[in-house]
């Protein structure tokens, strides 16, 4: 079902309002992930994360260049909470580089994230980027760091978004970080993910964590994904072969089945990218997170992705632990896990990823875009037979 035909305060007050609704994720159609979950299963379980979204929807039809339709936003996720000003060991690594990860040079080289990590459109990164400097401006927080080299990632809504009319502004990142809170986080089409595309299926935000064992440390791991890649036939699902099963319900032109639906060029198979952000509260150093980022990549392969050409699938892990060891000035005490201990952290990573996507595509409901575009939301009721005709439904 799609609202596009409602203006945006209406929308703004339905998606309250279905907010205090949750919607079925993984977990509840019987999906039988892997691992044991946070008492949220979000990216929010690793204590101290925040995360906001500015959704922004509006208009139908043709679409014409700086008016609309608008199917956009911007996610904002804080490692320490908005209110904190203390920088967080971090790590990124690229899986395929046909996208963009700001500040990313300054991780690699001081092994700290300094500040949240905004995820938004191809196109809206500069104005959020921008934003994001004149916030910790404006709170103050330029009286101990002399610079911001803020990190803002990407992926292209431009098929359901009017993506060259800019319609991200400012003042929509600063709601984005000021609307950052823990506990459960909103999934689908919302923030950064309103225009995604997932495997031709609706995509977008979708968030997934993991509580290892006490004898492997009782740590957390949490991932948020802003999903927006993969060829429909790729699509597997606890290993069944969801995108071959579900061969229709491809992206088509409203009304689809009528004589303008037709095949759609405008999503080539290939196109797409994922942003993989990990949170943990393992005390690990940032050559041990760029290790822990780079296992973001085996979760998008359990679901069929393959990194395309044309995919930018780029991830950043940080780590809550070891408070203030970027603003002692003398010499820092510093914890960390010990490699032999590392693998459990690995797993789950790699665990939280692979469901993190699928609640994204489940939270991600039928939208019409520009020039009628519709994408389908991935169906729980198909997805639910075929997990039971392949012998795979859970409890």
């Amino acid at each position: 079902m799609t609202r596009t035909h409602l203006p945006l305060a209406v929308l703004m007050l339905a998606a309250a309002a279905s907010d205090a609704q949750r919607p079925e994720r993984g977990r509840d159609l019987g999906i039988p992930f892997e691992g044991t979950t946070g008492p949220l299963n979000a990216i929010t379980d690793v204590g101290g994360v925040e995360v906001g979204h500015r959704t922004l929807v509006a208009g139908s039809g043709k679409l014409v260049v700086g008016k609309g339709p608008v199917r956009t936003g911007v996610t904002a996720i804080f490692p320490r909470g908005r209110d904190a000003d203390d920088p967080v060991f971090a790590g990124w690594f690229t899986m395929n580089g046909n996208g963009e990860m700001t500040g990313t040079t300054w991780v690699e080289e001081s092994g700290f994230l300094w500040g949240p990590v905004m995820i938004t459109n191809t196109h809206s990164v500069g104005v959020v980027r921008d934003a994001v400097i004149e916030w910790v401006v404006r709170r103050g927080r330029m009286l101990q760091d002399e610079w911001s080299l803020p990190v803002v990632a990407e992926t292209w809504d431009g098929v359901l978004n009017d993506i060259n009319g800019f319609h991200v502004t400012k003042q929509d990142a600063w709601a984005a970080m000021d609307s950052a809170r823990g506990g459960r986080v909103v999934e689908g089409s919302v923030g950064g993910g309103t225009g995604m595309v997932c495997n031709q299926f609706k995509g977008g935000i979708g968030t997934a964590s993991r509580r290892l064992d006490p004898q492997d440390g009782g740590y957390t791991v949490g991932v948020l994904v802003q999903c927006n890649y993969g060829r429909r036939r790729y699509l597997r699902i606890a290993g069944v072969p969801v995108g071959q099963e579900v061969s229709d319900l491809m992206p088509c032109r409203a009304p689809c089945g009528g004589p303008r639906s037709g095949t759609v060029a405008a999503i080539p198979a290939d196109v797409g990218s994922i942003i993989i952000v990990v949170a943990t509260d393992a005390p690990l150093l940032p050559h041990q997170l760029k290790r822990l980022a780079r296992r973001g990549g085996l979760g998008v392969g359990r679901l069929g992705g393959v990194a395309s050409n044309s995919s930018g699938d780029i991830f950043i892990a940080f780590s809550t632990a070891n408070a203030r060891a970027a603003r002692d000035s003398g010499l820092a005490q510093v914890s960390m896990t010990s490699n032999e201990q590392i693998t459990p952290l690995f797993e789950a990573t790699v665990q939280a990823t692979e469901e993190a996507i699928v609640n994204a595509m489940l939270a991600g409901q039928t939208m019409t875009g520009a020039d009628d575009l519709t994408v389908y939301g991935l169906p729980h009721d198909r997805l639910r037979a075929l997990l039971r005709k392949y012998n795979r439904l859970g409890p």
